[in-house]
């Protein structure tokens, strides 16, 4: 006989065991007819797998191979989009801080530096200026009034004194 026909009597055989199953089944009880079922279907399985590895030997190893490229692509893959991820997003985090912290740093601080002097200067100059002036002016002012009003308060003790003594007033004793 040649292997072929062999193979076929084989697949026949089980095709009658996994019959006696569903007959086992039904005339037995679900228990039994189940465990005898599967245990059909296990050897059938390996059957299989044995006829396959027999007529294309390179069918497990390329099997094989074809799942641990897969897996260790995959694996790979996912491993180093990771780390690049995490280690390029903290350097270039952490550069970007670095550099932008020292541009800002700088720039942002002379400019706020000259800002605030020329505003300041202008502020205070305008402020202190016109606080000062208001305030010279008003202190002045009241002395001056003060002033006057003692010269005049002078002048009237001299003109009655004048008077008293015959002169005219405002010829005093120069």
């Amino acid at each position: 006989m040649r292997p072929i026909h062999v193979d076929a009597i084989v697949d026949f055989a089980y095709g009658l065991l996994i019959l006696v199953s569903i007959v086992l089944i039904a005339a037995l009880g679900t228990q039994v007819g189940v465990a005898f079922g599967l245990g059909v279907f296990v050897s059938y399985i390996v059957h299989v797998v044995w006829k396959m590895a027999r007529f294309d030997p390179d069918w497990m190893t390329q099997a094989v191979k074809e799942t641990v490229e897969d897996t260790v692509d995959e694996t790979v893959e996912r491993t180093v989009e990771d780390t690049v991820e995490k280690s390029v997003g903290e350097t270039v985090e952490r550069t970007v801080d670095e550099a932008v912290g020292k541009t800002v740093e700088k720039s942002v601080g002379e400019t706020v530096e000259r800002t605030v002097d020329e505003a300041v200067g202008k502020t205070v100059e305008e402020s202190v200026g016109e606080t000062v002036e208001e305030a010279v002016e008003k202190s002045v002012g009241e002395r001056v009034e003060e002033v006057k009003e003692r010269v005049e308060s002078v002048e009237k003790r001299v003109g009655e004194g004048a008077a008293d003594d015959g002169t005219p007033s405002g010829d005093g004793d120069e």
